[in-house]
């Protein structure tokens, strides 16, 4: 697990990587069906939605906590290998998004140390106010037992694709991660 091996592991050996759902005709889809979405224990409805709070940025101290203190986020854009960087993060969303919308999500799996979900959602840009429409795949590692659950990975996959973790790539989203607070100035007592 993340918080009893360096601070920067080899991503795919910690990382959760779940099979990415697929269609009828075997094409990667990460567009939700509510309807068909794993029943999951109330403790990790909990979770799901401070995590869905965050996407919608409300960021606050109470859904930070969901994360482990060094928790890892990974995304296309950032990584991030404390709660403190992943803050940095959720708090700079309302900076850069005049509105930021979950349409859609469908539970794909709530086993003992995953949760994962598929997801749609609306990003509008502030200032110019156009619209981006994002199907992701959220995949979090859970350390603990419920309900004292915490998250120790997030790993979030943008429209069907997943990312290496080397190369140009890798070195801007590492910067981001490490720098990101320093813009967008999370509370310290995260």
């Amino acid at each position: 697990m993340p918080s009893s091996t360096s601070p920067r592991p080899d991503q795919r050996a910690v990382e959760p990587h779940p099979n990415r759902p697929r269609n009828v005709t075997g094409d990667v889809d990460y567009t939700p069906d509510p309807e068909k979405s794993a029943s999951m224990s109330p403790s990790r409805k909990k979770i799901q939605q401070k995590i869905l709070n965050l996407y919608c940025g409300s960021a606050s101290e109470e859904d930070m906590n969901v994360y482990a203190e060094k928790a890892i986020y990974d995304d296309p854009f950032s990584y991030c290998d404390t709660r403190y960087k992943i803050a940095g993060q959720w708090y700079g969303l309302p900076k850069l998004f005049a509105k930021l919308e979950t349409l859609a999500t469908e539970v794909t799996s709530s086993t003992d140390h995953e949760l994962v979900w598929k997801q749609k959602h609306k990003y509008t840009f502030a200032g110019i106010y156009a619209s981006k429409t994002i199907d992701s795949l959220v995949s979090l590692r859970m350390e603990g037992e419920e309900p004292n659950e915490k998250v120790v990975y997030h790993k979030d996959m943008w429209n069907e694709k997943d990312y290496s973790h080397e190369g140009l790539g890798a070195l801007m989203k590492r910067l981001n991660g490490d720098k990101l607070t320093n813009i967008t100035k999370p509370p310290e007592s995260i």
